[in-house]
């Protein structure tokens, strides 16, 4: 018998790069015995030649979205979205100084029951595909994202701390939406 794609509570793990949100995604989901949805950008990206474009951005959110209906037919009662079409809203809009269209229309906060929102105040990893690693850019974009979350009034918390405190606190919001 398949599950009610629409009963899964999804929750999504939004931020600045380099915030830990793969790693407490994966926590999470090992926590609460359920499955997770993957960055897709990072597959994505990794396996381009070149610079990415507004249109790569655009097909990296419409394959998020794909993967997010796919992972949810496999979840237990709980999802978690590691990144969501906000990330790609605001990566498109900060980086490439461009709006998406497409983005725009397809990301609906209402879908998510919650929004962690991964502070900046975990130390910079470089990595290939990163791009803001000075702490103004890490600002700027934590600011993003909770202007978007409030101007939306999507339900968020901002997460902090490092390693298992990170995922204690984390756990702490999300049974506090479950047990309403």
């Amino acid at each position: 018998m398949e599950k009610k794609v629409n009963s899964i509570i999804r929750i999504a793990l939004v931020g600045p790069e380099s915030t830990g949100k793969t790693t407490l995604t994966k926590g999470l989901a090992n926590h609460y015995n359920t499955t997770w949805v993957d960055e897709y950008a990072r597959e994505y990206i990794g396996n381009l030649n070149r610079k990415y474009t507004k249109i790569d951005v655009e097909i990296i959110a419409q394959q998020q979205l794909i993967q997010e209906e796919i992972a949810a037919k496999k979840a237990n009662r709980l999802l978690f979205c590691d990144t969501n079409l906000l990330v790609t809203k605001i990566w498109c809009e900060y980086t490439l100084k461009e709006h998406s269209e497409i983005i725009n229309k397809n990301y609906k906060p209402d879908t998510y029951r919650l929004h962690l929102l991964s502070d900046i105040d975990i130390e910079w990893q470089a990595d290939p595909q990163r791009e803001h690693q000075n702490k103004v850019d890490r600002e700027q974009l934590f600011e993003a994202y909770k202007k978007v979350l409030e101007n939306n009034h999507s339900p968020y918390a901002i997460i902090k701390g490092v390693g298992k405190t990170r995922l204690e606190k984390a756990i702490e919001k999300i049974e506090q939406l479950i047990s309403l």
